[in-house]
């Protein structure tokens, strides 16, 4: 077990995340090639204490505000996309369980193994599980399970099932719940061979027939926390994986930015003797880029620190604060692709050489965000909100 500097227990987060810069550009390549972060990188997020920085205190976390994930999840983002997405998949994943499991299940997880949990997998309910005496039976198949390649304990997504029928808590709405599975009982089929987000372990795993007691399971959308005082455990899990996948798409494309801003004083093209720097062109691009990376950062704070102050005053969660939040991380990763796509233009054939940052980060953006968390359909559900089409979607 890596033991936690005792100034992990008060450093800033995005502090703990700065100080693995040099160790994660080194490790990069090698997260590549083993389709999983190496053991030095996950060694030094436990060994930082970055590895637990979002769970409540109980759990060995600082309970950060929005803001603060959202600055953390865009600095590992930047240093390397693998990295940021085991951070949007890792830490949301050891928050929810943590916050959420009852108490004899924190203490089975958290408490028997002095909180040192990693914990990966796939939410959605691809399950199902048969309601016996004190639990569940669960089986069912899970694709792209990001964090599992050094999880000790996989997050499952399923549907209960009474007498051979789905369970409901309302009218159109499944009882949906997460299991909480030591990695033992999971047999995964690997399958990560992808185009980018290559790094992340991001495994395809199956259950069968597996016994999960109740307290080793939470409801998908609880909002109501066992553990930790911050707005963020009263807002559950979709808040906090929304502005994960808003970080990460900013951090990937702030990468690209700064490399190419970097690179423009020495880049030439074949058919001009000019540097890229001293190209108009150039300069009103980079310009209209980096103002848009930056007001959609602006918008995902004003939408996320909105709704937890609301929250924070005790005031509810409405549909339209949820809708806000969605779309500001749609927005966001929209946006980002686009800063990605023109970072990679202008590059030219230096962001086309295999291994580099630039060709490493346009893999991965074109990756996550074909993820159906911020997809078309999320933003159209948002929008049906606000225009009283519909009170209210659940997954939002």
């Amino acid at each position: 077990m890596t033991a936690v500097s005792s100034r992990a227990r008060t450093a800033h987060p995005v502090d703990l995340a700065r100080e693995m810069r040099d160790l994660v550009r080194a490790e990069a390549a090698e997260s590549e090639r083993n389709r999983t972060l190496t053991a030095p990188v996950v060694d030094a997020m436990w060994a930082s204490g970055l590895m637990t920085a979002f769970n409540p205190q109980s759990a060995g976390g600082m309970e950060p505000s929005f803001a603060d994930m959202i600055e953390t999840w865009i600095e590992m983002a930047w240093q390397d996309g693998s990295f940021g997405w085991v951070g949007i998949a890792n830490l949301p994943s050891s928050f929810a369980a943590a916050t959420y499991l009852s108490d004899a299940g924190f203490a089975e997880v958290f408490t028997a193994n002095d909180n040192h949990v990693t914990m990966g997998g796939q939410f959605f309910p691809n399950g199902q599980g048969v309601a016996v005496d004190g639990g569940y039976r669960l089986t069912g198949s899970w694709s792209f399970g990001s964090g599992t390649g050094h999880a000790e304990y996989v997050a499952a997504g399923f549907l209960p099932m009474v007498d051979g029928e789905i369970r409901w808590i309302s009218e159109g709405v499944p009882d949906m719940q997460v299991a909480v599975v030591p990695r033992a009982e999971v047999t995964f089929n690997d399958g990560w061979f992808v185009q980018g987000l290559k790094g992340t372990g991001s495994y395809d795993y199956a259950i069968d027939d597996v016994f999960v007691p109740h307290g080793r399971t939470f409801p998908l959308f609880t909002r109501e926390p066992r553990r930790g005082a911050s707005p963020a455990t009263r807002m559950g899990m979709m808040p906090v994986t929304a502005a994960g996948h808003a970080a990460w798409a900013l951090g990937v494309a702030k990468s690209m930015l700064d490399d190419v801003a970097e690179l423009a004083a020495t880049k030439y093209r074949m058919s001009d003797m000019a540097a890229l720097a001293s190209r108009p062109t150039f300069q009103k691009g980079l310009a209209h880029h980096v103002a848009a990376w930056r007001a959609a950062r602006l918008l995902v704070l004003d939408a996320f620190s909105t709704a937890e102050a609301a929250v924070a005053a005790g005031d509810a969660l409405t549909p339209t604060l949820r809708a806000d939040m969605r779309v500001a991380a749609v927005f966001a990763t929209d946006t980002a692709r686009a800063c990605a796509e023109w970072a990679h233009l202008v590059a030219g054939t230096s962001a086309i050489r295999e291994g580099s940052r630039l060709e490493r980060a346009f893999r991965d953006i074109y990756t996550g965000t074909q993820h159906a968390f911020i997809s078309e359909k999320v933003a159209i559900d948002a929008a049906q909100v606000w225009l009283g089409l519909i009170e209210d979607q659940f997954g939002l």
